[in-house]
C-alpha cells in the first residue's frame, strides 16, 4: 500500500513538473472520450484520402519542441510529398520571425510540396487529428501553445521560449485571437499570456472559440487564392498559355 502511494504520489508531482494540472489532465481526457467517435469516423476517411491521392504512410512524424524545451515525437496526418524539402520552410520561418509580416503558412501560397487536398487538411486543422494521440501521453494537451521545431527553437530568443511555460496544445490563445493574421511577436506574447493566466474557464472559452476561428482561417485562405487568381500577373500568365 505504501509502495502504492509513493507511485500515486510521484506520478501527480511528475504531472505537475510537466504543466498539466489535474483538472487539465481531466478536461482532456475528458474531450477526448466525447470526441473519439467522430474522431475515428474523421480520422479513417482522411486516412483514404491521403492513401488513394499519394504514396508512402498516411501518419507523419516529426521532432517537436514541447514544454519547457523538451522534445518529443509529435503525430500528424501526412500532407506532403514524400522527401519533400525543408529549407523552403526553414526561410519562411526566419523571414516570419525578423519581419513582423503576418504569420501566413507556406501553403497559403501554392506550396507545391503538398499533396492533393493537402492544403484542404492543413486549413481545417484535420492534419492534427493524430495529435489526440500525444494528448493522451500527456506530451500535449487540448489547450496550449502550438509546439514548434526544433531549429525554429533554436532561433528564439530567451523571452520567445517562456511561451513553453505551458503544455503545448491543438487550440489556444494565439490559434483563435487572429493566428495567421498576426505577427511572429504578437504570437509570443499571446502564449504567454496564456501560460500566466492558465485556468480551467480560459481553457474552456478557448474551446468555444475554436471551430469559428478554423472557419475564418478557411475563409481567408480561399480570399487569399481569389485574389491571386484575380491578380494581373495570374491573368497573364493565362493569357500567354
Amino acid at each position: 500500500m505504501d509502495n502504492l502511494k509513493a507511485s500515486l504520489v510521484d506520478e501527480a508531482s511528475m504531472k505537475r513538473d510537466r504543466g498539466l494540472p489535474t483538472w487539465k489532465r481531466a478536461l482532456d481526457f475528458a474531450i477526448v472520450l466525447l470526441l473519439s467517435p467522430a474522431l475515428a469516423f474523421i480520422g479513417v476517411a482522411v486516412a483514404l484520402v491521403i492513401k488513394c491521392g499519394s504514396p508512402g504512410a498516411v501518419l507523419f512524424r516529426q521532432r517537436r519542441i514541447g514544454y519547457r524545451g523538451h522534445e518529443f515525437i509529435c503525430f500528424k496526418f501526412r500532407t506532403m510529398r514524400l522527401n519533400a524539402e525543408t529549407d523552403s520552410h526553414r526561410a519562411h520561418t526566419a523571414h516570419l520571425m525578423s519581419s513582423g509580416a503576418p504569420m501566413t503558412k507556406l501553403d497559403e501560397r501554392d506550396d507545391a510540396r503538398l499533396i492533393p487536398l493537402g492544403a484542404v487538411l492543413r486549413s481545417t486543422g484535420l492534419d492534427e487529428i493524430p495529435q489526440f494521440i500525444n494528448v493522451l501521453r500527456g506530451e500535449m494537451s487540448v489547450v496550449g501553445p502550438r509546439p514548434c521545431i526544433p531549429y525554429e527553437y533554436e532561433q528564439y530568443q530567451p523571452y520567445h521560449r517562456r511561451r513553453f511555460e505551458a503544455v503545448p496544445g491543438l487550440t489556444g490563445l494565439w490559434q483563435v485571437s487572429g493566428k495567421n493574421r498576426t505577427t511572429f511577436s504578437e504570437m509570443i506574447d499571446l502564449d504567454i499570456e496564456y501560460s500566466q493566466r492558465l485556468s480551467l474557464w480560459l481553457d474552456l472559452q478557448i474551446i468555444a472559440k475554436t471551430l469559428p476561428a478554423l472557419w475564418r482561417q478557411c475563409q481567408d485562405l480561399r480570399a487569399a487564392k481569389r485574389s491571386r487568381a484575380t491578380s494581373p500577373a495570374a491573368k497573364s500568365v493565362q493569357f500567354n498559355l
